[in-house]
């Protein structure tokens, strides 16, 4: 039923989120999450879909788990919380309020600081943005096995400490505001050009993490919420205008800016110019004003690439790593020309920290078929495809190999 897939995808994140909190175990909660959608395939093709399907799922997922518990030989050791959760339910449907706030609770409880920070972020992308383990291990660099064991121990030191699934008060909400931050931008990073799945953009995910973000700036006052909500509306405001009609990305270059939504981009950039004006300044400060400079090119037609590259210097002192400083040798190589852009980019393969990075390889590729290098970007294309997953960018790939067949070069 095509309807029940749509709800699994947009919803199964929040209705685990308030599982977790009711049960007060993940495993509970994973159980209860697919028993619920398993109800659904059998109840709602007959009744129809309920008018609040998140209740619906959550009371569902609840119930049959109490029923399996009571059915377990373990029935007397768990008998007090088995009688706690009766207890719950007793007292009516979930407060759609509690329930709005679960994936922040979540969130908040994943970065507890009494968890190491590898771990707090590896479960967050296990349990808010529902990857693979084996996509957090590409992401960590590391092997799936060894994630897997980082997220159990997590989850069991959730358990052994019993850490309550919940928001702290304001004073801890503080010292956690970094990691938390850290996590909703990666909810954001997958929607906006998800790990694996045959899908690049996953629309659900970028708007939970500005909500997410909405929600915090609601309990805190903070220049880096800004920033980061800044950041994220305006790399939004173009996904109408980010894949052809194959799936496949479309460059920023290439786009129907008139697709572009001008409101996110005049809220976002409201919202950078509140976050720049009260340093220091994070990292989602810098690259929301990156994504402003780009934004304006809804209203100037240009980009103004010698403003970009000054950020890209300043973000890499605040944030220094490969990433940054290949995005900042692309802008090199748009203000002086791609040889500028091409000499940087080689330096840093050279070091070796960026071999296995299809972004790296493609934005060689794309400097050498600028300059019609035709038999180099032809191998970089390769190497990109050889290390890209997801079929939309394979696509997209395959594209550029077609083009740079019909174009003279060396």
């Amino acid at each position: 039923m095509e309807a029940i897939e749509h709800i699994y995808r947009t919803e199964a994140t929040q209705v685990r989120a308030t599982l977790i909190r009711l049960l007060g175990s993940f495993e509970l909660a994973e159980e209860a999450v697919q028993m619920a959608f398993l109800a659904a395939t059998t109840q709602w093709p007959t009744d129809g879909v309920p008018a609040n399907p998140r209740s619906w799922l959550v009371s569902a997922g609840r119930f049959r788990t109490i029923d399996m518990l009571r059915r377990r030989a373990r029935f007397r050791e768990l008998e007090p919380e088995i009688t706690r959760m009766i207890e719950d339910n007793e007292e009516g449907p979930p407060d759609p309020d509690l329930v709005k706030d679960d994936i922040l609770r979540l969130i908040f409880t994943c970065c507890h600081p009494a968890l190491p920070p590898d771990q707090q972020t590896a479960l967050c992308l296990r349990e808010v943005c529902g990857l693979t383990t084996e996509a957090i291990a590409a992401a960590f660099l590391t092997r799936a096995p060894t994630m897997a064991q980082r997220i159990v121990r997590a989850k069991g030191r959730i358990k052994a400490l019993s850490l309550p699934y919940e928001a702290p008060a304001k004073p801890e909400m503080d010292a956690r505001l970094e990691t938390v931050l850290r996590v909703v931008y990666l909810v954001f990073s997958e929607g906006y050009a998800a790990a694996g799945g045959k899908d690049i953009l996953r629309t659900e995910l970028c708007e939970e993490a500005i909500r997410l973000a909405r929600l915090l700036s609601e309990h805190l006052s903070n220049p880096d919420i800004d920033g980061l909500l800044g950041l994220m509306l305006l790399q939004h405001s173009r996904c109408a205008a980010r894949l052809n009609t194959d799936g496949s990305p479309t460059p920023l270059a290439d786009q129907d800016r008139s697709l572009w939504d001008a409101a996110a981009i005049g809220e976002g950039r409201r919202l950078v110019r509140n976050a720049l004006a009260r340093p220091p300044h994070s990292t989602y400060t810098l690259q929301a004003a990156i994504a402003a400079i780009h934004a304006d090119a809804l209203r100037t037609g240009v980009i103004d690439w010698a403003a970009i590259v000054s950020y890209y210097d300043l973000l890499a002192t605040a944030d220094p790593g490969p990433v940054v400083e290949l995005n900042r040798a692309i802008a090199i190589g748009m203000r002086d020309g791609p040889e500028a852009g091409l000499a940087r980019i080689d330096v840093l393969l050279s070091a070796g920290e960026l071999t296995d990075y299809r972004y790296a390889r493609l934005a060689k590729a794309d400097f050498l078929r600028q300059l019609s290098r035709r038999d180099e970007a032809r191998a970089e294309y390769v190497s990109a495809l050889a290390l890209t997953e997801a079929g939309a960018e394979r696509i997209f790939i395959e594209r550029r190999l077609s083009e740079i067949e019909r174009q003279p070069g060396q």
